[in-house]
């Protein structure tokens, strides 16, 4: 399975600090990635080697945040002191996990600064607000040349993911196997009893041409 992104939640005022810290510790620079207006939130992204990308999300001061499962999920992560709200894999057809989930995607979009327009289908969000261990799903409906990992800056990329429950879980959502659920990333499970029961990514660790970043 490929992981398309990671998703780092910031409250609205502080979403600039964030941005800010984040690049300066990876020695990369993020975008404005634009606004999703059915979810009421916007982010910037930080494209990554290897076709995934990291993206720094917050919501708007609009009635859509309440409205659809992502908002809610922003919101609620922001308001709990943000951070990491999870991590998302990427599918070529994404009817595969509908057919074993039993439900269908919902579409998203958001429109760049640029004024390009970026759609996908998504499915699993209220899973991961259920267990945020989950990662949820998505099937993009782009030109390759307009997914948010292109222009990486090279020797900038994930290697690790630390996370704060079952292997099991998460190898059975996925539809993988145990030994390796991720294509060419290192997953590191903790036994959520060392986390105060709560599931969910805990940090993620990058490779940068200075050496390894942790982010927690």
């Amino acid at each position: 399975m490929r992981l398309d992104h990671l998703a780092y939640v910031s409250d609205h005022d502080h979403v600039i600090d964030v941005v800010q810290r984040l690049g300066s510790s990876l020695g990369a620079a993020f975008s404005d990635g634009g606004i999703h207006p059915r979810f009421g939130t916007r982010n910037f992204i930080l494209p990554l080697e290897g076709g995934t990308y990291l993206e720094v999300v917050c919501a708007l001061d609009h009635p859509a945040g309440d409205q659809l499962p992502f908002g809610r999920a922003v919101r609620r992560c922001a308001a709990a002191g943000g951070g990491w709200l999870g991590w998302v894999v990427g599918v070529d057809d994404i009817t595969v996990a509908e057919k074993r989930i039993g439900r269908e995607s919902a579409p998203g979009h958001r429109r760049r600064p640029d004024g390009v327009d970026l759609s996908w289908k998504q499915l699993g969000i209220n899973n991961m607000i259920e267990d945020p261990q989950l990662p949820f799903f998505i099937e993009w409906n782009v030109e390759p040349t307009d997914h948010p990992s292109v222009g990486a800056k090279p020797g900038v990329r994930v290697e690790r993911l630390e996370i704060s429950g079952s292997r099991e879980t998460v190898c059975d959502w996925l539809g993988e196997p145990l030994e390796h659920p991720l294509d060419d990333i290192e997953v590191t499970w903790i036994d959520p009893r060392e986390n105060d029961d709560a599931t969910g990514l805990i940090a993620v660790e990058i490779r940068t041409p200075k050496g390894l970043v942790r982010i927690d």
